[in-house]
């Protein structure tokens, strides 16, 4: 009886006095992705960008991203997906610094956050310019960043997004450490996303350096990663690629609440011959 006429008492006092019980703050939550679009090439017949642009569209609004790294898309490419309403992009073209060539555009919600700084880079002895860089033979290779803050929170972060070669070994290896050297000269210390189709699997000497500076959102999901471990499939269905060569890293000062592969399909058919990496992070 004691006890209940006690808690009656504080019940009427945070009453009188206007007081209300201590809130947990509540945690803000984004979902990240990358997502290698397949670049547009009639040579793919069928799954060519013109009939599998709506896939692809259709895929980023039902499952809502807020910060989606792309690789391989071209200008034409971007602007398609860029008529979603809420979606905006930054980054250039890998063969000008402007519109020419493939991108590692990233797009976010506009509706949530605004641009404070942004910028590229080339994978290369001379980052500041497009070329071809290490034992590359036939692409020039862009990592293009942002850095973002929250409308509605005091939440500020960077992100990264980058295409590494897909024949150079050498080239690749550098990336990695060209990569690293230009988050913490850009970023100096504040909270990074890192996304990319980084065309290594994670046993290679670069993929380890940024395991070793990031937090592998794979690795380090507090739940089981969903989907399979694989993130390509070369428009083959049901295919049995089981290589992870595309990736979310994070900075260690951002938790990484789940992750997955997403395998939806339409028709058998894919949207891309990759599959989107997905991981849903908290920054506070």
């Amino acid at each position: 009886m004691r006890n209940i006429c006690f808690n009656l008492l504080i019940a009427t006092l945070f009453l009188v006095t206007g007081c209300t019980a201590p809130q947990k703050e509540e945690k803000t939550t984004y979902k990240i992705a990358s997502y290698n679009l397949r670049m547009d090439t009639e040579r793919d017949s069928i799954n060519a960008w013109p009939n599998r642009k709506e896939m692809v569209n259709s895929l980023i609004v039902y499952h809502d991203f807020d910060i989606m790294g792309t690789q391989e898309g071209f200008i034409h490419q971007l602007k398609d997906i860029a008529k979603i309403p809420y979606l905006d992009y930054v980054g250039a073209g890998r063969d000008d610094g402007k519109e020419a060539g493939e991108h590692s555009a990233i797009f976010y919600n506009s509706e949530k956050f605004e641009v404070l700084d942004k910028g590229d880079f080339w994978f290369s002895e001379n980052p500041e310019t497009p070329g071809l860089g290490w034992d590359a033979t036939c692409c020039n290779r862009i990592c293009s960043w942002a850095k973002f803050k929250d409308k509605a929170k005091d939440h500020v972060f960077y992100v990264f997004n980058s295409h590494f070669d897909h024949q150079g070994v050498k080239a690749r290896e550098e990336s990695g450490k060209l990569l690293v050297s230009k988050i913490e000269e850009i970023a100096k210390g504040e909270k990074v996303i890192i996304t990319g189709d980084f065309n290594s699997t994670p046993d290679t000497e670069q993929i380890k350096l940024l395991q070793d500076n990031f937090n592998d959102a794979f690795k380090h999901s507090e739940e089981p990663p969903y989907g399979p471990v694989g993130t390509f499939n070369a428009f083959k269905w049901n295919s049995s690629f089981d290589s992870r060569i595309d990736y979310i890293f994070v900075s260690s000062d951002i938790k990484v609440l789940k992750y997955g592969v997403l395998t939806d399909s339409k028709e058998n058919r894919y949207p891309s011959d990759h599959y989107p990496v997905v991981a849903d992070v908290v920054l506070n």
